[in-house]
């Protein structure tokens, strides 16, 4: 094999394991947990009342 081919296959085994690395830190961390609220949440009138941040403490 020549000294371009073997750089470049290890060159594309470091973007797989970075890519590997990151796809496991997202799972671990719970990025993947809730892939349904932000789709809704989108749809919530900001207006409203009843989301717990725009609620104001009463005196």
């Amino acid at each position: 094999m020549t000294p371009i081919l073997l750089f470049l296959f290890g060159l594309t085994l470091v973007f797989v394991g970075f890519a590997a690395v990151g796809v496991l830190w997202a799972i671990k961390n719970g990025q993947f947990d809730d892939l349904e609220g932000p789709a809704q949440r989108i749809l919530m009138d900001d207006d409203d009342p009843l989301i717990p941040f725009n609620t104001k403490p009463k005196p």
